[in-house]
């Protein structure tokens, strides 16, 4: 099927923890009625069981190769598979790809042969995710399976006791969001990323610090965006294989999961992200990217209300839109407009607007530009920040650097379950025509 790191972080983390299991009566009660919604399919009401029995898990030993499996070989899959292989041929990593799992023959043949023959060693395939779990010399997993898999294959490959890098969003819904948090909170010797590769880039960690020393007074509202443009329809570029056959190559049943049964529909299996059930579109896909390293970087808390519009401007065959805006309002009352798009390719300016001053983050590095009525107070400032290169490759690093020294990783699970916050009530706005409260002392939302 298909932070800033160091001690303050340990602290976070275990305070986080302790915050959570307060919730946990809260939670039992998340899957009900106030996490669903007309026209917003969750179908996980029953409550996420790991269906692999717990192991210990082990870390790699100095100099020992980082041993791991990856869940979904589609086109996520296929790219990390390369990426992760070239950072091993570069020595950026000591990292061997033994196991691979997909539904889909051709694709996991691909995929062996890819692997087998850049790093010259025998590597095993399963049709079931779940065999890779019961295997006690993998360390780690990555998922790139289906939005509507990641929840059960994360808490799966944590009770199982591997570290997990999981495709961005990190799950589809959030009360499977919080779930997956629960399940990361009661695995704290695990290492856990997801792929918001933006996070990465040094002017966000920049603007965190700026925002601390209150250079720019009390952040009022930022604004960021994710927008580009298709001739033929968003997501289409992703091929139909004629040669898929349902029952013989390709386990469509398994593939739905909890979304079946349906018949077979070649266009859903390639093309998910168009269809409401299985993405929340350019929302999940796309947004959280930028979302990402906003909220870490404003560290406003959680968004507490949000309210958002989607739209069939062009491509009317989408069921997901084509265009949509958000606005998302957070505990110290903080607001975040977004747009997206994929009908047009021209996005907002990243910025964050301050009492005192504003910061622009639209180029690789961070500026601050005094309010009018602060220019004797405040200079103007443009802090430089490095070229890291490839930004995802650059996540998928820090990942593996994390799995060996037990730091945790720069994308974490408080970073994404306020994305996840975000993602699911904007989702629920767009199809039902209402904002969308959220509450952290709970864990519950509700139709403001």
């Amino acid at each position: 099927m298909n932070n800033d790191n160091g001690s303050t972080d340990t602290n976070r983390a275990n305070d986080s923890r302790r915050a959570f299991l307060a919730q946990t009566a809260a939670l039992a009660g998340v899957a009900g009625a106030a996490m669903l919604g007309a026209g917003h399919n969750t179908n996980t009401a029953q409550r996420l069981v790991p269906s692999v029995k717990a192991a210990a898990g082990k870390p790699p030993k100095a100099g020992e190769a980082i041993r791991m499996a990856i869940i979904g070989t589609g086109g996520m899959g296929g790219g990390h598979l390369n990426s992760i292989i070239s950072l091993t041929e570069s020595g950026k990593t000591n990292t061997k790809i033994v196991a691979l799992s997909d539904v889909c023959d051709s694709r996991l043949e691909g995929a062996h042969k890819t692997a087998q023959d850049r790093q010259g060693i025998d590597v095993d395939i399963y049709r079931d995710y779940r065999e890779i779990l019961k295997r006690d010399d993998i360390h780690a997993v990555l998922i790139a399976s289906p939005e509507h898999w990641h929840a059960q294959h994360i808490i799966d490959s944590l009770t199982a006791g591997k570290d997990v890098y999981t495709e961005k969003p990190m799950t589809l819904r959030l009360d499977q969001a919080l779930e997956v948090r629960k399940a990361v909170l009661d695995h704290p010797e695990r290492i856990f990323q997801v792929g918001t590769q933006m996070i990465m880039l040094p002017k966000y960690n920049k603007a965190r610090e700026v925002i601390k020393t209150g250079m720019i007074g009390k952040p009022v509202w930022s604004q960021t965006s994710y927008c580009r443009n298709s001739t033929t329809g968003e997501w289409n570029y992703y091929g139909i294989d004629p040669e898929w056959k349902p029952g013989v190559n390709l386990d469509w049943k398994a593939w739905l999961g909890d979304l079946g049964p349906r018949e077979w529909d070649p266009k859903v299996y390639a093309r998910w992200r168009r269809y409401k059930d299985f993405s929340t579109g350019i929302i999940g896909d796309l947004l959280v990217h930028v979302m990402t390293p906003l909220i870490f970087a404003l560290d406003s808390g959680w968004p507490t209300r949000v309210v958002a519009t989607g739209a069939h401007v062009i491509d009317h065959d989408m069921e997901n839109h084509d265009q949509v805006n958000l606005t998302i309002q957070f505990e110290d009352g903080h607001t975040m407009v977004i747009a997206g798009s994929t009908a047009n390719e021209v996005g907002l300016e990243t910025m964050i607007r301050g009492h005192k001053a504003n910061m622009y983050l639209n180029s690789r590095h961070c500026e601050v530009r005094p309010e009018r009525i602060f220019v004797d107070d405040i200079d103007a400032e443009r802090i430089e920040c490095e070229d890291i290169g490839n930004d995802q490759d650059q996540l998928r690093l820090n990942w593996l650097e994390c799995i060996r020294t037990r730091e945790p990783a720069k994308s974490n699970i408080d970073l994404a379950s306020k994305v996840l916050v975000a993602v699911d009530l904007a989702t629920r706005s767009m199809w039902e025509g209402h904002a969308f409260t959220f509450d952290p002392k709970t864990m519950r939302a509700s139709k403001s």
